[in-house]
């Protein structure tokens, strides 16, 4: 069977890039700090629910939070459900050797402890509806994951830059939009280990970008272009979506400002002196996405302060 000239450079970039691999490891676990999801739940709130311990049925007036906090929550929480799928996905990327799956393993098990402190919040506060809840993950985790570029590393590698720091503001806005200190500490928690994983990936791409430039600028461009949150195939997803977006925890204008362009700036693509062909069409494109990326940002942003300022005007 003959190589193609991408697996050729998936492969070669695997090796090349596995000692940069290794140092970003050894940072993360420097910098890393242990903590437990038990700690962040009261249990004392916690009582029986309907069922086999025929306890009390959950009602919406059993929630504290807001309808928008509380749609984050779920979102979030159903994302992170569908970790097994992408632990699949990396690890088909990265693959279970070296650096490399050392990696892939302390990953995942870190992301898992952002389930169980979610579900585990959730279910003891009564925050949520959990029959809806678990009805959610068993069709949002049925429906799979697939990455949208396939096996491909250097688009697998530029998407969870990004994603990473999505997340990251997601939750600390999501915190913060609850109104519960407790909750809002958890999110913190968790946002701090989603920062920690974006730098490990953004320092990885920094590398291949020094690699192969070229291709490396077109898998960021592809991403940037075609980016789309890893729980959009939640039941609903959608409607959640504009709820989160109008409550200003994560929109465009957070997309645009808060991760794709820090990450770019870091990279320092738009001043890079050593793209040509299709990496300068590709960094042209990148150019031309983001100023209309900024442009619906701002439409979006006048719209909201206008539909705002006529319910004001209606409850006043």
């Amino acid at each position: 069977m003959s190589v193609t000239p991408e697996e050729k450079l998936q492969t070669g970039l695997l090796l090349d890039l596995e000692p940069v691999v290794e140092k970003e490891l050894n940072r993360h676990l420097s910098m890393t700090k242990e903590w437990f999801p038990h700690q962040y739940v009261p249990w004392s709130e916690g009582r029986d629910f309907d069922g086999p311990l025929d306890g009390e049925p959950w009602s919406i007036e059993q929630s504290k939070l807001s309808v928008e906090a509380r749609e984050s929550l779920i979102v979030n929480l159903l994302t992170e459900d569908n970790l097994p799928g992408y632990h699949r996905a990396i690890a088909t990327v990265f693959g279970r050797d070296g650096a490399w799956g050392t990696w892939v393993n302390r990953w995942t098990a870190e992301e898992n402890r952002h389930g169980i402190a979610l579900r585990d919040y959730l279910t003891v506060t009564r925050a949520v509806d959990p029959v809806a809840l678990e009805r959610a993950r068993m069709h949002h985790m049925e429906a799979g994951y697939e990455a949208d570029h396939g096996d491909s590393f250097l688009h697998g590698a530029a998407y969870v830059s990004f994603q990473e720091l999505a997340t990251r503001v997601s939750h600390r806005n999501t915190g913060r939009a609850s109104g519960d200190p407790l909750c809002e500490q958890m999110m913190t928690r968790i946002a701090a280990d989603e920062n920690l994983h974006m730098i490990f990936y953004r320092n990885l791409m920094a590398a291949a970008l020094e690699a192969e430039p070229n291709a490396t600028m077109r898998a960021i461009t592809d991403v940037v272009t075609g980016f789309q949150m890893p729980g959009h195939s939640i039941d609903g997803f959608m409607r959640k979506s504009v709820i989160i977006a109008n409550a200003g925890i994560y929109d465009l204008r957070l997309h645009h400002d808060d991760v794709l362009v820090p990450v770019l700036r870091k990279w320092n693509v738009f001043d890079r002196a050593d793209l040509s062909g299709d990496g300068a069409k590709a960094l042209e494109e990148l150019g031309e996405f983001l100023g209309g990326l900024d442009a619906a940002a701002t439409r979006f942003e006048t719209r909201r302060e206008e539909r705002r300022a006529r319910q004001a005007a209606r409850r006043g």
